[in-house]
């Protein structure tokens, strides 16, 4: 899942209205889903927060940039918190299956867009910044809308996108990107908002204030006070008390998880806190969480239990939830803290259904789902057989060198595992595409056009389904012969079928690529593309097929001689 947070911030906290109209201009593009909209009176101005597929993000924060230059008038804005525009910052973050650098890029897509068709002046900061002095919002917005007049008349202030000219109704944006924030706080054992502080201290980057031996502040040559560095890096902390926990708890942010992850603080703040004679009793996580972090900290546990960490993402994110004790305060509903679990609809999903839901589907007269999609589920379970085989390895005594060679496996049997339920629906959301594109109107040229330009893009997304799984068969087979030798030998029948249904897979794929190239024309570009794919999957194919008729005699082989006696006859 390919998935972008954005968090644009307007200056209107106090008319209801028109942060409906900006919400509602968010929740009218499809691919993205508004999470929180967090009006503020006070400061007269509004975070809202929506997550979704890169380009659906774009077009929701354009659309919602529109729409706050149209109703909020600056000239008229007052309140407590900085700003300089109408919609006042808006930063793209990475979630999931996207890097930094793409959301850069999508952020200079949209403040080039917002530039030139809003007549707004943009300036690119953080992550997307052109300029080392714009890397902080801070400084971009020095001064706030009251300076702009006077600001952008200077040549160091020209706008990266958008005109020159200071544009009174709207002022300025700053459109960025920037790591996601987590906030998350440790609970003690303690009522002691002192103690917690110090903990803080301990951990956070800025550190703390140098004292000498008399307990003075270390002043440097230019007078400005020595600081000690904390322990962890792209962390904030502070530690306060919590009436309604009774408790005391280290409040931190974390600036970046993949520099300082989740349970790098949690596993730093436990042993500060036995520094000081407390206890770590669990955490909280403030918001929203990626499902990165949560992964990452559910292998880090049984990592250091001396466990596989080649299981499923539901038992990660289990390992997670206790081993941080993120149900200390209150119940972590994963489903509503975890991003992609929150976006995550599996209403008409295939694979959200039971076993028995599933196979009455197939066996209905609806053309799809079929052999494309049971060919991918061949996939599932043929990863599925790898990844148990493997992790009955790993803990087997006599197959301790063996035991970094069957984690590495069963990790990646449970990513193949993804991948192939992941394609149980796409084939049949592709076939779905076919039938939408033959319904289209074919009542004059330019509609005829049109249906066939769909058509054929619903026909290659029809054939790189079933050819992708094709190709990750291969894959599937690397996986079964590995804990086929040097696995634990009584679990030979499942790395058996474990080939079966990887053979099943990428035969069943195959059908599918080439009963969908039939449907092209052998001219043109469909004619290259036709010859292109066939030529491809008839290698693949080939290598699949012999490859598989080595590992199933090799089967039959060993479990055949494990029938036999001392003496060489069959039991």
């Amino acid at each position: 899942m390919r998935l972008v947070e954005c968090v644009p911030n307007f200056s209107e906290g106090r008319n209801e209205k028109v942060i409906n109209a900006i919400a509602d201009s968010i929740r009218a593009i499809n691919g993205v889903k508004l999470l929180d909209v967090d009006p503020g009176y006070s400061t007269n101005r509004t975070v809202v927060t929506f997550v979704g597929e890169p380009e659906a993000a774009v077009e929701a924060a354009f659309q919602a940039i529109a729409t706050a230059a149209k109703l909020i008038d600056m000239r008229k804005h007052s309140g407590e918190h900085a700003r300089m525009g109408a919609t006042d910052v808006c930063p793209f973050v990475p979630v999931s299956g996207i890097s930094m650098e793409e959301c850069a890029a999508l952020s200079e897509v949209l403040a080039k867009r917002v530039g030139e068709e809003l007549k707004i002046p943009v300036y690119l900061y953080a992550n997307a910044a052109k300029r080392p002095d714009r890397e902080s919002l801070a400084d971009i917005r020095k001064g706030e809308y009251e300076a702009l007049p006077s600001k952008m008349k200077d040549d160091s202030f020209i706008p990266d996108y958008g005109p020159r000219e200071f544009n009174a109704q709207t002022g300025a944006t700053v459109i960025g990107a920037r790591p996601f924030l987590l906030a998350y706080n440790i609970n003690l054992n303690t009522k002691s908002k002192k103690l917690a502080n110090e903990i803080a201290l301990n951990i956070r980057e800025a550190g703390r204030a140098k004292k000498d031996s008399d307990g003075k502040a270390v002043k440097d040559a230019a007078g400005n006070a020595v600081k000690v560095p904390g322990i962890l890096k792209a962390c904030r902390a502070v530690g306060w008390y919590v009436d309604e926990y009774e408790r005391a708890q280290v409040s931190i942010n974390l600036i970046d998880h993949k520099v300082t992850s989740l349970h790098q603080a949690f596993d730093t703040c436990c042993e500060e806190a036995i520094k000081l004679g407390l206890r770590v009793t669990g955490s909280e996580i403030v918001g929203l969480v990626p499902l990165e972090p949560m992964l990452e900290a559910g292998k880090h546990y049984l990592r250091k239990q001396g466990r596989s960490t080649g299981v499923s993402e539901s038992d990660l994110v289990t390992v997670a939830i206790q081993s941080l004790g993120l149900s200390d305060l209150v119940p972590f509903e994963r489903n509503s803290k975890i991003i992609e679990y929150k976006v995550r609809s599996t209403e008409k999903l295939l694979t959200g259904r039971t076993v028995t839901g599933l196979l009455d589907e197939l066996a209905s007269e609806s053309p799809a789902p079929g052999g494309g999609s049971v060919s991918a589920l061949c996939g599932a379970l043929s990863a599925g057989l790898s990844s148990m085989v493997a992790n009955l390895t790993f803990d087997k005594k006599g197959f301790e060198k063996q035991k970094s060679l069957m984690d590495e496996t069963a990790n990646k049997a449970q990513r193949l595992k993804e991948f192939f339920i992941q394609a149980v629906d796409e084939d049949t959301a592709a076939f779905n595409q076919i039938v939408s594109a033959r319904r289209m109107p074919k009542n004059n040229a330019d509609e005829i056009q049109r249906r066939e330009q769909a058509l054929f893009e619903a026909n290659v997304k029809a054939i790189d389904v079933p050819l992708s799984i094709l190709s990750a068969s291969e894959e599937l087979l690397k996986l079964a012969e590995i804990v086929l030798r040097d696995g634990n030998q009584n679990s030979l029948s499942d790395a058996g079928c474990a080939v079966l249904n990887a053979v099943a897979a990428g035969e069943g794929a195959y059908m599918n690529v080439l009963i969908n190239l039939a449907g092209l024309s052998r001219d043109g570009r469909e004619g290259e593309f036709r010859q292109k794919v066939h030529d491809d999957s008839e290698r693949t194919i080939a290598r699949l097929r012999k490859t598989a008729s080595i590992l199933t005699d090799d089967t039959f082989a060993k479990l055949k001689s494990a029938l036999k006696d001392q003496s060489g006859v069959l039991a």
